[in-house]
């Protein structure tokens, strides 16, 4: 098997529980104490968010998840049995983020299938850095990707 990023993502699909974006409003509007996290680069999170989130980037997300540590989030540390969603700009790095917090006893993780972005499509809120919303066509503009010439497939 050839082994690259989106065969990363495959093999976690095939154990964590995505939900879409309209799985996640009907949650939210349930009331349920969910945990909205976003795995995210911190300079990503600021320019866009889902209200309510927080921001764990997926570089320190394992230290996050446990005591004694810099980057330790106290409600990750002490939320092994909290429902939690976790949730990047297109559903990739989330679902990973959710097969590492699994193997690291997470019990009731899931990850945003089409992340951000999905959300946007469904015509949700979104939130700027100073908190304000945030047009659904600037959005769209915010979470294209954008590779540079030198990073694309040669």
């Amino acid at each position: 098997m050839k082994r690259n990023y989106d065969s990363l993502v495959m093999d976690a699909q095939t154990r964590v529980k995505e939900i879409q974006p309209w799985d996640l409003k009907n949650l939210l509007d349930s009331g349920r104490s969910l945990l909205l996290l976003d795995v995210r680069e911190a300079d990503e999170f600021a320019r866009l968010r889902i209200p309510g989130s927080v921001n764990v980037p997926r570089g320190v997300l394992e230290q996050s998840c446990e005591w004694d540590y810099e980057e330790t989030l106290p409600e990750l540390a002490s939320g092994h049995d909290r429902e939690i969603v976790v949730i990047c700009r297109s559903g990739k790095r989330s679902v990973v983020a959710a097969d590492t917090m699994q193997k690291l006893g997470f019990s009731s993780v899931v990850s945003l299938r089409s992340g951000v972005r999905g959300w946007n499509d469904f015509e949700q809120p979104l939130l700027n850095w100073e908190g304000h919303p945030v047009d659904s066509d600037a959005a769209e503009e915010i979470l294209a990707s954008h590779p540079r010439p030198e990073q694309r497939r040669p």
